[in-house]
């Protein structure tokens, strides 16, 4: 079944790391997450080309960018790297861009799956907590 574009704004996570990049999209009523895909950035594929598909395939408005903190919540590494992204993707695109604390959620997506009765890599963990952090924002949204 070929995906396309409906008319309801869509917000799209996003789990940045060095290797692979979650990506996540909540349903057309804004309610629900759902995994998308994990983008490996080693392949020599453009990330921002392959956003740009997807942004426009499924109308984004909003594309959430995980922003790793230590526990105290600060900065880490990687911090840079989410906020480099988020300014490129606003810049490019003209969406609304949230940097999301990320904290826990590649732990939380790890035990989740060790729970299930199936196998998984390091790409589903990826997956699963773009799908995380985009449920905390919905949530948090629908409770504003």
């Amino acid at each position: 079944m070929a995906e396309t574009k409906d008319n309801v704004a869509r917000v799209l996570a996003i789990d940045p790391g060095a290797k692979r990049i979650g990506l996540a999209m909540s349903d057309p009523l804004g309610i629900t997450a759902q995994g998308l895909e994990t983008f490996e950035t080693g392949k020599g594929r453009e990330f921002l080309d392959h956003l740009d598909a997807i942004i426009e395939r499924h109308a984004i408005t909003t594309v959430i960018v995980g922003l790793p903190l230590s526990m105290r919540g600060v900065d880490i590494e990687g911090s840079g790297r989410s906020r480099a992204l988020a300014g490129r993707i606003e810049k490019r695109f003209g969406v609304e861009v949230v940097l999301q604390d990320e904290r826990m959620t590649s732990l939380e997506a790890e035990r989740v799956l060790r729970s299930g009765e199936r196998s998984f890599d390091a790409r589903d963990i990826d997956k699963l907590a773009a799908v995380l952090l985009l449920q905390n924002y919905l949530d948090a949204r629908t409770e504003r």
